[in-house]
Formats: C-alpha cells, sequence, structure tokens
C-alpha cells in the first residue's frame, strides 16, 4: 500500500448507462424436469435489498439458515465465534466437502446426471495439430462424467493416496493439467481429509519448490504434460528439477496425458518415487468413506505471488468456505440443478476461481461443470464459441482480459457460432472496462443475456460484491451492490465511511463465512497484511479491524461499486489522486483499443506522470499504412480529455502488440511501471510472468 493519504482518490469518469435485468422467460430458464419458466433465485431490486438488510442485522440467523442447504454430519453449537481477526464458523459440527459435491447427489437418485463435460485442446490427432485445412474437421477428446463416476474414480484416488501414506491433515501438491482427475484429485483430497495445494501448470520448477516446502508436501500429484496452444506443456520434467532442490517429497504419481517420455524416479530411501496413475488407481477399491471433517479444518492452501516476499499460503477452511461458495455460485450464476444447465468457467483449477466455481461451486450445486484444457485461439481465435455452440453452455464466465483478447481478434468469430444456449455472463479477475462490457454484452449475449461483474479475491473465497441476475439492474464497468451476508464499505484511512463519488479504500466491515482463516504457518503476516491498515468501530464503540482489501473504489448515489484498482496503482499527478483504471477505461472506449494499462512515471514538472501502454485492434491497425504515429497517440490522448479532463491526458503513449499478465490473465503493472520508469534491470518477483519477451518488446516500443 502506498503511504498513507488523508487525500480521497478522485473519480472523474461517468458511465451512466444502466441495463434492466430481463424476464426470465425471455432466457427460458427451466425447472427441474422441464415443467416450466423457474426464473431467478431473487425477482426483484427490491426483494435483494430486504434480504441483504437482513443478512447484515442478523448474521448469525442469515447464515445459520443458508447453511441448512449443506449436508452435515453434526450439527453445529453456535454460527459465529469472532475475535477479530479470528473467526470460527459453524462450531463443532462436522461434514465433508466431497460428500456435498458428490456421494450426496448419489444418494439422493441423481447418481446418472453428467457432473464434468471435459474437452481436451487438440483436434483428433495426439500432437495437436490438424491436418492442413481441417480446423474443425477433427472433433476434440470429449469425456463426460456422471456423478456415480466420479465418485468411484475419487475413492480409488482417495485410497491409492491412503496407500501412500498420506494421512487426514497431510497437505498433498497438485500439478496437473485442465483434465478431469484434477477435480477427481481435489475431491479425493477432500474426501480422507488431506489438505490440497493446487500449483498452476505454467508455473516453473522454483514455484514447484518453494510451495512444496511451505506446505510441507510430501506427494505431489502431476502429469506427463498437457497441451497448450498445440504444445506439449512438460509437467513431470518441471517436477523433477523441483524434487531435486527439496527432500520433502517423497511419492509423486503421473498421470499419463501426452504420452511423452519422461525421466522415471527411485526414492532417496530405495523403493518407488514414481508411480503411473493408470497403474496404481484402477487397482485400488471404489468403496472409501469420507472423513467427518470439523468445520474450521483446513480444506486446501492456495498461494498467491505478492510483488514482494515469498507467496503466501491463503488457508480457507471446510464448512464456512462450502457454505459460501454454494450460495454465491447458486445466486449469481442463477444455478438450478437437474435443470440441463451447463457451466463453463475459462478459469484453471490452479488460480481460486477455478476451485470455487469450475469446481465447488458448481458440484455443489449439482450442475454440470465445464472443463477446457487449453488456450482460446487454438486452433484458431474461434475456440471459445465453437465450445460454446458445440456443448450448448448455459452459464460462462471468464476474464475481462480474455474478452479484450475477443474483441482485439475481431467480432466475426462470435458472429459465425450459435450462442444461443447463453443465459447469463460472467467477468472475474479484475475491473472491466465499460466498452469491453458492452462488446460482451451485444457480441456474446446477443443483446438479452446480463452480465455479473464479480469482485472477490483469492482470500474472500467466493463473490463479495456482484449484481444477481433477475434482480439488481447493472451498469457497464461496476460490480453493482455487495453478495447477501457482506457488509463492504468505501472508507478513509480512518475508516470513516466516504460519501458517494468519492474515491478510497474497499473494506469489509464485518465477517463472512467464505473468508481465509490466515496465511499458513505465518499468522503475523495475516494480520499484516488484512488487519492492520484500517479500523472502525466495533457495536459496543471499541475499535475493531476491518479486513483490507488493498484496492480502491466509490459508491455513486445508487449505492453502486466502482473497483478502481489496486490501491497501489493510484496515480498522484499534479497534487490530484487519479485511479489507473478510469483512465484505462476511457482509452478502451476509443474503437482503436483493445486494450489498455496505464501507470505513472517519473515527470519532472507533475512528479508523477501518467504513461499509458496501448494495444491496437488488429481492424484498425490493418487500416494503417505502417506503425501508428504520434497523430493516432494525439487522437487517443484527446480521447482520453474529453472522457475525463485534461487532468487524466497521458504523458506518454506506447503501443504494443501485447501487455505483461500473469499466467492468470491479470495485467502486471509493477512491471510496466519500472519499463516507464526505465529501470533497466528487473529485480521483481516474475514467477507468474506468461511471457518474458513481452517485457523486451515493450522496451523497444518507446515513442522514438
Amino acid at each position: 500500500m502506498t503511504q498513507a493519504n488523508n487525500a480521497s482518490i478522485e473519480s472523474l469518469l461517468a458511465e451512466t448507462r444502466v441495463f434492466q435485468p430481463p424476464a426470465p422467460d425471455t432466457l427460458g430458464f427451466k425447472a427441474p424436469g422441464g415443467r416450466g419458466p423457474r426464473g431467478w433465485h431473487i425477482h426483484s431490486l427490491e426483494e435483494f435489498k430486504r434480504l441483504h438488510k437482513r443478512s447484515i442485522e442478523n448474521p448469525e440467523g442469515f447464515w445459520a439458515e443458508e447453511a441448512r442447504t449443506v449436508e452435515w454430519f453434526a450439527p453445529w453449537t453456535r454460527v459465529l465465534d469472532w475475535k477479530a481477526p479470528d473467526a470460527r464458523w459453524f462450531v463443532d459440527a462436522k461434514l465433508n466437502v466431497c460428500h456435498n459435491c458428490v456421494d450426496r447427489h448419489v444418494s439422493a437418485g441423481y447418481g446418472d446426471e453428467t457432473a464434468i463435460v471435459w474437452e481436451g485442446e487438440p483436434l483428433g490427432v495426439r500432437t495437436g495439430h490438424p491436418a492442413p485445412g481441417s480446423k474443425y474437421a477433427k472433433t476434440p477428446e470429449i469425456k463426460r462424467l456422471t456423478y456415480r463416476q466420479v465418485q468411484s474414480e475419487v475413492c480409488r484416488l482417495a485410497n491409492a493416496l491412503k496407500a501412500l501414506g498420506v494421512k487426514k491433515g497431510d497437505v498433498v501438491t497438485l500439478y496437473m493439467p485442465m483434465v478431469p482427475e484434477l477435480a477427481i484429485a481435489c475431491l479425493a483430497c477432500a474426501r480422507i481429509g488431506a489438505p490440497h495445494s493446487v500449483i498452476f501448470g505454467g508455473f516453473a520448477a522454483q514455484a514447484i519448490v518453494e510451495r512444496v516446502e511451505d506446505a510441507r508436501s510430501k506427494v505431489i500429484i502431476t502429469a506427463d504434460g498437457g497441451y497448450r496452444r498445440g504444445d506439449v506443456v512438460k509437467l513431470k520434467d518441471a517436477v523433477d528439477q523441483a524434487c531435486a532442490k527439496t527432500s520433502l517429497v517423497k511419492d509423486v504419481l503421473v498421470l499419463r496425458r501426452t504420452g511423452h517420455a519422461v525421466q522415471w524416479h527411485d526414492g532417496s530411501a530405495g523403493g518407488k518415487r514414481d508411480h503411473w496413475w493408470h497403474e496404481t488407481v484402477p487397482k485400488m477399491s471404489d468403496q472409501c468413506p469420507c472423513e467427518p471433517m470439523d468445520a474450521e479444518d483446513m480444506l486446501f492452501l492456495l498461494y498467491t505471488s505478492g510483488s514482494t516476499g515469498k507467496p503466501k499460503g491463503i488457508v480457507h477452511t471446510t464448512a464456512g468456505y462450502l457454505v459460501f461458495v454454494q450460495m454465491t455460485a447458486r445466486l449469481a450464476f442463477n444455478l438450478i440443478p437437474s435443470s440441463g444447465q451447463l457451466f463453463w468457467c475459462s478459469a484453471d483449477i490452479g488460480w481460486v476461481t477455478g476451485h470455487s466455481y469450475v469446481l465447488y461451486g458448481a458440484m455443489a450445486n449439482r450442475v454440470a461443470t465445464l472443463i477446457y484444457e487449453g488456450a482460446p485461439n487454438f486452433p484458431d481465435n474461434a475456440r471459445f464459441w465453437d465450445i460454446i455452440e458445440r456443448h450448448k453452455v448455459t452459464q460462462f464466465y471468464t476474464a475481462p482480459t480474455a474478452i479484450r483478447s475477443f474483441m482485439k481478434w475481431g467480432t466475426e468469430f462470435p458472429a459465425r457460432h450459435d450462442l444461443s444456449s447463453l443465459k447469463v455472463l460472467g467477468t472475474v479477475g479484475e475491473p472491466i472496462n465499460p466498452e469491453a462490457w458492452i462488446w460482451y454484452h451485444e457480441h456474446v449475449g446477443g443483446a438479452r443475456c446480463p452480465i455479473v461483474d464479480t469482485y472477490w479475491q483469492t482470500e474472500t473465497g467466493g463473490h463479495v460484491i456482484t449484481p444477481l441476475p433477475g434482480a439488481v439492474p447493472t451498469k457497464p464497468g461496476s460490480c453493482t451492490l455487495p453478495m447477501l451476508g457482506v457488509d463492504a464499505a468505501v472508507v478513509n484511512e480512518q475508516g470513516e465511511e466516504l460519501p458517494p463519488d468519492r474515491g478510497g479504500l474497499l473494506v469489509i466491515r464485518k465477517p463472512w463465512p467464505g473468508m481465509l482463516r490466515g496465511i499458513f504457518r505465518d499468522p503475523d503476516r495475516y494480520v499484516q497484511a488484512y488487519w492492520s491498515r484500517v479500523f472502525g468501530k466495533g457495536a459496543g464503540g471499541e475499535r475493531t479491524p476491518y479486513y483490507f482489501s488493498a484496492d480502491g473504489a466509490r459508491r455513486d448515489k445508487d449505492g453502486y461499486f466502482w473497483v478502481m484498482g489496486r490501491v497501489d496503482d493510484v496515480i498522484n499527478v499534479s497534487g490530484h489522486r487519479l485511479g489507473t483504471m478510469e483512465v484505462e477505461s476511457a482509452l478502451v472506449s476509443h474503437p482503436a483499443v483493445a486494450e489498455a494499462a496505464v501507470v505513472g512515471m517519473p515527470h519532472a514538472i507533475k512528479g508523477t506522470g501518467i504513461c499509458a501502454f496501448v494495444t491496437l485492434k488488429s481492424e484498425f491497425l490493418r487500416t494503417l499504412p505502417g506503425h501508428p504515429d504520434d497523430a493516432v497517440r494525439k487522437a487517443l490522448s484527446d480521447h482520453v480529455v474529453r472522457e475525463i479532463g485534461a487532468i487524466a491526458r497521458p504523458d506518454s503513449i506506447r503501443f504494443a502488440d501485447g501487455l505483461p499478465k500473469t499466467r492468470s490473465g491479470k495485467i502486471m503493472r509493477r512491471l510496466l511501471r519500472d519499463v516507464a520508469a526505465g529501470v533497466e534491470k528487473i529485480t521483481q518477483d516474475t514467477t507468474t510472468l506468461e511471457d518474458f519477451s513481452v517485457v523486451a518488446r515493450l522496451r523497444e516500443s518507446d515513442e522514438e
């Protein structure tokens, strides 16, 4: 966070468009068995506000009611024990997350319903390279698993893990491609009470070492490789390199996905270290009871990378997380069990979005979830739309950075596909620019699907601010209103709530079930990072910490939240504190711009100037005789002035064919700050950087 400053963040961008929720019959939502329109879970803004008011005034009553949608082995004695910053939800209760995502559905007679639909990246050939001229002549590998099949596979893997010595409380590391076996591995860990630590398959060996050693993990589940843009990603090789640097790992279970040759290793004390999945798991019994878990037992660890220091192991526990993601998934996406819905979240399970909504949120609600292995532009830029059309996806949840890529590629790709199965669209990962929102609404949703712009973090477990389809009118660029049970506010450094349209710090004032329970083995860092920045007054007037999101935001006159970016991304220009998100949105509203990132840069007069990195749309570039020139820069600069004002005019505009992004698709603005400042040697953590060559190309794109 930047040094404390009592000045609020100035909000200058005006967005006035409002979209009313569509009537449910226009989207054809059906109740189980096709018995006519089911409609929305919440039908009006008035109903939503009434429910939200009750959830804040009587949180224990509200969450007790919501928790009854989950199956418990033993009831709670108290809904919440809160001694800031430590929360215990559903005290003394016993349950199992795998039971709630799989077994209860089988026991209730739904075992033959589809649980998982999976599509591999390669089209009909093992190499992933289709024959010339036959991009869609070949069909991809597709698997459909019922809840009964998932239950059987989960039990076999759970027994295999037990045979390897995994016990309740042992952390199991998962480093896998986006295949059904990754979901099965998570559920198997949950079944036996072994917290899982999923590492995104794009991370290198050193990232594996850091996470394995912090988690003290002795078992890794991986694959020989996976597919990405037609190439094999060699996962087993990365695990071998990591194991050479740590003595902790005793066993590695390897799924055969690509079939390429891999090295095989014995254990340090003799015996086997590496085990093939196909030689180990199928031999196991398909019967394995669910371990009764305490409500506050750890369900999983998920590591987040900061700009400095080692990765933070975010701890999520069993009961509160399950209750929260089941509710937020149901309400935000209008999930209806046994209704034929197919939910597709394009995130990797290696990120929290994949945990909460690809896996646990969808399966707890008994709605089929789609998993896709590969890239959105393989073999061409229409792959996502081909998937939606082929499988008749009903809810589609993706990131703003992906949407901006779709914009850059052009409207012809979604236009040539039948996307009429879609009912709800969602965005996640960072604030979405209004023009990207409009493009998504018109060209993907056919101007009929509501868009849920979801705001949340790895630490929050699930959505904390989001519109609910059918209830909340939407405004492009706004994540709208807090989720039921979430007391979010925009405050100054003293914890005082700010009036409408004054930018400040986004905080959550009361605990919620999905909240993180700590940073693994680092309680002091947990308090320092999240609970020591902003304080308010408790019910009795006592000083109490607020959860600090590290994001800046404002609320408009309707109470809608507009996230303005990380507090670290605020630029102080001639004494005016401007949020970078609004300048970026102004740039992206220009018809030539596909994507923009804005950072501060040293300025001799202003102290800090505005530097914009801009990616132009393909169709605009085709109209230029050469590279974009100063005339294009001036046009964009003038456009920002018209949209926001002269104070926001960029001091530098640099054109690039791409921006540095994390492997989850977020723009790495801290690297852009170094580029803008002319820093020659990057010393920051670049573990999560997807493409190192982007930074070099940006350095070459200086205005000269």
